[in-house]
């Protein structure tokens, strides 16, 4: 994404302020980016960890009114580039709270580097396991399935919150331009079925990687879901979850239905 934000309304206003999600979270909205013609609305979240850190994920424009706001909440001390799209404001947030460890998913320097950024990353963001700085905390893992694209997701534990950045889009097509409404209506990712946008589907090529991972993710129970693009799901995270990626999870669960018929069917005679 190119890093210079949209002069737009984004139907998320107030921007640039903290917004508390649950004890220990908040959410900031970003100004909009342009990605592929389209200006999409971006969205981070902070949270403060046990020893009073803070965690911040894919890190939106950071104004000095927010710079403001997160002093007084803390201090930053991990800074979360969750895949290779989301790095666009964190030199920014580097430069500002020097003291703050850099992580990102795997590949994300390399692809900030074939694009002409120069990206500091202090750690790469393990495949699977928290990281120690929050472990106990923070659950994290990284999706299979994909060789270019490798997204990590976290669940706070306490508040039972899941934090995606693009595995699922739900833009409120309401708050786009007319113009833009027909291009999200055909992708499939306007807020009434908000699911993964196609772009990132071709992506992960291995779908019973993608598949497990995604049965494992759901089966971390989130009451809420926040994502980096549209609305995100203050209740019912879970039941969100199984709906968003129903599709890509009905042929794993029919042949495991079948699997288990089968099974009985031979303990029957």
């Amino acid at each position: 994404m190119p890093a210079d934000a949209l002069d737009i309304a984004t139907g998320y206003e107030p921007l640039d302020t903290l917004k508390p999600v649950a004890d220990g979270v908040w959410l900031i909205d970003g100004p909009a980016l342009r990605c592929g013609g389209v200006p999409v609305p971006t969205r981070a979240t902070v949270i403060r960890l046990e020893n009073g850190d803070l965690w911040v994920h894919s890190p939106t424009r950071l104004s000095e009114g927010l710079r403001a706001q997160i002093e007084a909440l803390g201090s930053v001390a991990h800074i979360i580039a969750p895949n290779r799209w989301h790095h666009t404001h964190m030199p920014d947030w580097q430069a500002a709270f020097p003291r703050a460890q850099s992580w990102a998913a795997p590949g994300v320097a390399d692809h900030a580097a074939r694009r002409g950024h120069a990206l500091v990353i202090d750690h790469v963001l393990k495949t699977d396991g928290a990281e120690a700085p929050w472990a106990g905390q923070i659950d994290q893992m990284i999706l299979g399935g994909s060789r270019d694209h490798r997204e990590a997701v976290f669940l706070h534990r306490d508040s039972r919150t899941l934090i995606l950045t693009d595995l699922i889009q739900a833009f409120e097509t309401a708050k786009l331009p007319v113009w833009t409404r027909p291009i999200i209506w055909i992708a499939g990712v306007d807020d009434s079925d908000g699911s993964m946008p196609p772009r990132l589907r071709w992506r992960y090529r291995d779908k019973v990687a993608l598949a497990e991972s995604l049965e494992r993710m759901i089966a971390w129970a989130p009451e809420r879901v926040i994502l980096a693009h549209g609305r995100w799901y203050e209740r019912r995270g879970t039941a969100e979850l199984e709906r968003a990626f129903r599709r890509l999870l009905r042929h794993r669960r029919w042949d495991r239905a079948l699997s288990d018929m089968k099974k009985g069917d031979g303990g029957a005679r």
